[in-house]
């Protein structure tokens, strides 16, 4: 049955249709991931399906009696409200408290928030986990949602994917989280150039059939473009003959010139060398470290020793209040621990990006924000200006000379990632990148981080980001230490199932006065009983051995390939596979090596 209609839809507001001509509909049960780049018309579209915008042009039909329930990217909770009243309503508390689903809902999303507090004291995150739970509880017959996952932490991302794969309302969701979209979608619609283009499947059959999609245009525009060179060349060979030639012929080369696509606007990093980086990146030695600086807000580390080699890519992880951010303002030396020792190699060459995006002058020009890095740099064998690049990241014409203040968020953001990398970085330290970026501009990001030759410390709550470029999952459990996850992201989900994870906030409200004290000296019996100079010395070893599985790794893979290769040469196979059981039984040997430090730090 059909919930919404579109029929011959526009809407512009401008002399550019962000819609045109858009005929769909939404189906009972359908759960549609839309994507798109910004600005290109995605909200447009939900806003008309949802009956909040009247399009220029073209017909809207819902079903009648339809109940559609909207999560915008903003909110209208009332301030002097209670939490409870909002999301509640009216229902007595015996029959919300009795409905196990309900239950379910405010303890994923409203676990950590106090019900009786007033919306006008909760934080932006929690006004959006507030809007979003009340939608969850009422009923609806289509769900849109506009960016869901901002604000949420992996685990609750997780949930509400679960959650929303299990309910039989349709959904329609905007968002840029590709693991989020595979999980929850059944059909993916692109929103570009004012057209609706409609894929079967999640984000993944989504680019693959986008990708036979190409290549079945790339064939076609080849056959065209062979055409057209002909053509033009028939054109051209000579005024005389020009003049002689047949109306229709001249008529039908000049429609193939002008009916040439136009270059599509690409964003594209450009990858940058990355100095040489020596055998310390950072050490942590028996750190003590609170998040709002030394003796002040919640406990983050405490005694905890840990090493950062060079090329590692490590993805750091949990709960929102674990400390994340501290820790990494703490790499980057904008706060100083309470007690131990960092130290820093002599060769880092440190690009911090934040979250704030207030650290760019507003009152500056995009241009002269980029040039007060550096004018010109030397990428290859060619030489590039500040505008060149800029061009290349989106940033056309005029646009390089629009004030700071005046962009918007994912602009900002592009803007803050190209100066960073300009300054030619070997560490970056990276915090919460993905915000207001596109999908567009992630793949961008990934194609440049997948070949990046310098230490990355990344935190993110976009899984699918977090796991396509880094290597290696560290955590924040809440025990005031580091903790390496062999499992990745698995792993900390089940962690945290299992009541294993905290928020920094948590664990130190659990205790006070002397029983921190006692806290710390069993955080520190964890580690069976090691000084931290032993500790350390562990660790580094630890870390040792991990660049070793890697380089194995790395030559098993090339002998895989080889292998393939020379499927007909006997000899040759033979000797291969002789390499191949001598690597795997060094990995083996190695993996049992590490498996033995790691239980005697308690990993």
């Amino acid at each position: 049955m059909n919930l919404v209609n579109l029929e011959s839809v526009s809407h512009s507001y401008g002399p550019k249709p962000l819609l045109n001509d858009v005929s769909l509909g939404i189906e009972a049960g359908d759960r549609v991931g839309v994507v798109g780049r910004n600005g290109g018309g995605k909200t447009t579209l939900i806003s008309v399906i949802a009956g909040d915008l009247k399009p220029n042009a073209g017909r809207v039909t819902h079903n009648r009696g339809l109940q559609v329930g909207v999560l915008s990217q903003g909110d209208d909770l009332d301030p002097v409200r209670p939490v409870r009243d909002i999301v509640l309503g009216d229902r007595s508390e015996h029959e919300w408290a009795g409905d196990a689903g309900i239950r379910e809902i405010l303890a994923n999303l409203l676990g950590d928030i106090d019900l009786t507090a007033l919306a006008g004291s909760l934080s932006g995150g929690e006004r959006r986990r507030t809007a979003l739970a009340k939608l969850l509880i009422d009923e609806h017959d289509l769900i849109i949602l506009d960016e869901p996952t901002n604000h949420l932490d992996i685990e609750a991302i997780d949930w509400l994917a679960r959650h929303l794969a299990g309910r039989r309302t349709a959904l329609l969701v905007v968002t840029h989280d590709r693991w989020f979209l595979d999980a929850v979608s059944t059909r993916t619609w692109e929103v570009v150039d004012g057209t609706v283009e409609r894929y079967e499947g999640g984000y993944a059959a989504y680019v693959l059939a986008k990708a036979e999609r190409a290549r079945v245009a790339a064939a076609s525009e080849a056959r065209r473009q062979n055409l057209m060179r002909k053509e033009i060349a028939w054109l051209r060979r000579g005024p005389p003959a020009r003049t002689s030639k047949p109306k229709f012929r001249i008529d039908a080369a000049q429609a193939l010139i002008a009916d040439e696509p136009p270059a599509r606007e690409s964003v594209e990093l450009v990858k940058f060398a990355a100095a040489r980086l020596g055998r310390t990146v950072y050490d942590l030695e028996d750190v003590t470290l609170h998040a709002g600086g030394p003796g002040q807000g919640p406990l983050v580390l405490d005694h905890s020793t840990w090493q950062f080699g060079p090329g590692d890519r490590i993805g750091l992880i949990g709960v929102n209040g674990s400390g994340k951010s501290s820790l990494l303002r703490l790499l980057a030396g904008t706060v100083q621990p309470d007690s131990g020792r960092l130290v820093r190699g002599k060769t880092v060459r440190l690009a911090h990006l934040s979250q704030e995006l207030g650290e760019l002058d507003p009152e500056r020009r995009v241009l002269e924000t980029v040039e007060e890095v550096r004018k010109f740099i030397q990428v290859g064998k060619k030489e590039w200006t500040a505008s060149q690049l800029l061009e290349r990241l989106g940033f056309k014409g005029d646009a390089q000379w629009k004030v700071v203040g005046d962009l918007s968020g994912g602009e900002r953001r592009r803007l803050q990632l190209l100066r960073l990398l300009m300054d030619d970085p070997n560490v970056l330290l990276l915090d919460e990148p993905t915000n207001d970026l596109d999908i567009e501009t992630l793949n961008e990001l990934e194609d440049l981080l997948d070949g990046w030759p310098g230490t990355l410390i990344l935190v993110s709550h976009d899984r699918y980001f977090l796991e396509r470029v880094t290597d290696r999952t560290v955590a924040l459990l809440g025990d005031h230490r580091l903790s390496m996850l062999p499992g990745g992201v698995d792993e900390y989900l089940s962690r945290r199932a299992s009541g294993a994870a905290l928020s920094a906030r948590a664990a130190s409200g659990a205790v006070s006065g002397a029983a921190s004290a006692t806290s710390a000296a069993v955080a520190k019996e964890t580690t069976a009983g090691l000084s931290a100079r032993e500790e350390r010395d562990l660790r580094k070893e630890l870390s040792r051995l991990e660049r070793q599985l890697d380089k194995l790794s790395g030559r098993e893979t090339k002998l895989h390939e080889s292998m393939a290769d020379a499927a007909a040469d006997y000899e040759r196979l033979a000797s291969l596979d002789a390499q191949l059981k001598e690597i795997l039984a060094e990995k083996d040997s190695i993996e049992g090596e590490w498996l033995e430090l790691a239980d005697r730090l308690g990993e």
